[in-house]
This record gives structure tokens, sequence and C-alpha cells, in this order.
């Protein structure tokens, strides 16, 4: 388990500590706000974050439901986790990369429209 630390720059005393496991929290729920698309789960995890010097570094596999503009979608992952994270965090995302691994045909979430 990793703790990552965080000192204020504007002079106060103490620090914030973050578990990775929080990070994740909040990246999956950022995915999980993007509609048309589910994040992968089981054996090949959906996620994986490294934290770096210059930021932290996101790879997000991803499920998109039949009918979703995928490069939209992928679009909106990238901008949803950014935000979510630096906000909630202070931390600076350098990079998210998104990979569709595969369309869902078949899911309750399919877009209705074509």
């Amino acid at each position: 388990m990793s703790i990552f630390k965080q000192v204020p720059s504007d002079g106060q005393k103490g620090k914030v500590s973050y578990n990775s496991g929080i990070v994740t929290g909040i990246v999956n729920l950022a995915v999980s706000e993007v509609e048309g698309v589910e994040l992968l789960a089981g054996k090949k995890k959906g996620l994986k974050l490294y934290f770096e010097k210059d930021g932290i570094y996101a790879d997000i596999s991803v499920k998109v439901d039949y009918g979703y503009n995928v490069p939209d979608v992928a679009f909106k992952i990238q901008e949803t986790v950014k935000h979510n994270v630096e906000a909630m965090t202070k931390y600076k995302v350098a990079k998210v990369d998104v990979f569709v691994v595969g369309v869902d045909f078949l899911g309750d979430h399919a877009a209705e429209q074509i």
C-alpha cells in the first residue's frame, strides 16, 4: 500500500497524505460519471495509476456501449478524470490514456439512436 504526501505550498505547516486507493476510487467514480462506458473489471484490471514527480499517469481500459461515439467518450473520460483528481486531491494529472478494448452490443446502456 502506497501513501503519497503533499506539502502545502502556501507556507502552512503540516501535510496531507493520500493512499493510492483514494485516488483509484476518485478515478473509478470519474469513469462511472461518463455515459456509455464501462470500466473493465476482473482479471484484466481496467485501471492502472502511476505516481511520478510530474504528476499522475493513468491507463484506463473500457468497453463502450454500442451507438456511442468512441472518440467523444474517450475525450470525456480524460476530461472527467483530470478534473476530478485535480479538484479533490490537488495532484496534477500528467496524462490519461484511454484504451477502448471492446464494444458492448447487448448492454443495458446501449444508445437508443445510432
